[in-house]
């Protein structure tokens, strides 16, 4: 079991073990969650809870209803700074008042098919957004990390049946991987520029396709399911044989968690660099694959592709990512199967649904029990005693 905490502050109340987590890099540090209501953003902030931090979160609102953020109580727990990252006055007051030494930034507009439909916000947030914070951080020199997390869609797909490296093109053929292609070429444009020989290291890193409990957003196979389900009606879905490198949240977070803890070690040759963070091969399956696992935990539901159904815009068939750097430099991988994926994603989504547990309890219990699995298989973030 892991550290228990509470409290505003992330206050540490002690722990039952002497398991090393992350080289304790974490506990009793100021640590700032931009994007801190959404769903990746809302895990971080619990686990770097659990982690004893001091935690805020700078996030313009909760962005669903229901949402992870207000499920798992997170306002109570947390610094609650609510503001847009667009808006780079109210991003430095936050700053100034906090004064985090570590920074994670996760604010975004996420979801593809948005980014048709408003594409000018979309850029706004996306690029604007990393230029806002990282004209802030290039300024404040009690930042000493900054983990940028942008996006697997930052590469040109070019729909090859082999993982992205992080030395291949940027493109998109959307506003929302535009936008997110354009938010690297900003941070590699701000460390040459400001930050390669400052105290502040920084590191952008790409994932997708994370599923988990407590994703409400629209337009996403998961949670349109699992909205469908709980009332019992037959969920439409759309590119079935699309493939994907499904991943648990929890999986992409260690390596976010990890390399912060590395760059605060003031680790070689990670300070300026891009780091993918996928699983493996294994986890390449498609929509209708991930349909099936999904209603092996979940009897009785259905799905169905409509007939005549249009897609909105550009949407890729296949994507995935090459992990080789991360395993290099970090010796960082993913530790869960695919089927262990979906029993970590619709076991939560039952839970809710059947509002017999206490959910902050709960996830805090699905972290610790996939820190157990990264124990036995080897994660490079545990010491054991």
């Amino acid at each position: 079991m892991l550290s228990r905490i509470c409290g505003q502050t992330g206050k540490h109340l002690g722990r039952v073990d002497s398991v090393s987590y992350f080289e304790e890099i974490y506990r009793g540090r100021r640590v700032l969650v931009t994007g801190h209501t959404g769903f990746k953003g809302s895990w971080l902030a619990l686990w770097l809870l659990h982690l004893g931090a001091d935690v805020a979160g700078y996030s313009l609102d909760v962005p669903s209803s229901p949402s992870n953020f207000d499920l798992l109580g997170l306002e109570g727990r947390v610094r609650h700074y609510q503001g847009d990252i667009r808006d780079r006055t109210r991003m430095a007051e936050v700053l100034d008042e906090f004064r985090p030494e570590i920074v994670f930034h996760l604010a975004a507009q996420a979801l593809v098919r948005r980014s048709y439909a408003d594409p000018a916000t979309t850029f706004e947030t996306n690029t604007m957004g990393m230029v806002n914070l990282l004209e802030c951080v290039r300024t404040r020199s009690w930042i000493e990390v900054a983990v940028l997390i942008t996006s697997d869609k930052v590469y040109r797909n070019d729909e090859w049946c082999w993982g992205y490296r992080e030395t291949d093109a940027l493109g998109g053929h959307d506003p929302y991987s535009g936008s997110k292609g354009c938010a690297e070429l900003v941070a590699h444009s701000y460390f040459h520029s400001f930050l390669r020989h400052g105290p502040t290291r920084v590191a952008t890193t790409r994932a997708g396709n994370v599923i988990g409990g407590g994703d409400w957003a629209s337009d996403r196979i998961v949670p349109d399911c699992v909205r469908a389900w709980s009332q019992g009606a037959v969920v439409a879905i759309r590119s079935p044989q699309a493939t994907r490198p499904w991943q648990h949240v929890l999986e992409p977070l260690s390596g976010y968690l990890w390399l912060g803890a590395r760059l605060w070690q003031r680790g070689d040759g990670l300070s300026g660099e891009a780091f993918n963070f996928g699983p493996d091969a294994h986890a390449n399956q498609t929509v209708s694959e991930l349909m099936v696992a999904m209603a092996g935990r979940w009897p009785g539901v259905s799905w169905q592709v409509p007939d005549g159904h249009e897609q909105v815009g550009h949407e890729a068939t296949l994507l995935k990512l090459s992990c080789d750097k991360v395993m290099f430099y970090l010796k960082w991988r993913a530790i869960l199967q695919f089927s262990e994926t979906v029993d970590f994603t619709v076991d939560w989504y039952r839970t809710w649904h059947d509002g017999s547990q206490n959910l902050f309890g709960y996830a805090t219990g699905q972290v610790e029990h996939y820190c157990r699995l990264a124990m036995e298989r080897g994660a490079p973030w545990l010491e054991p005693p």
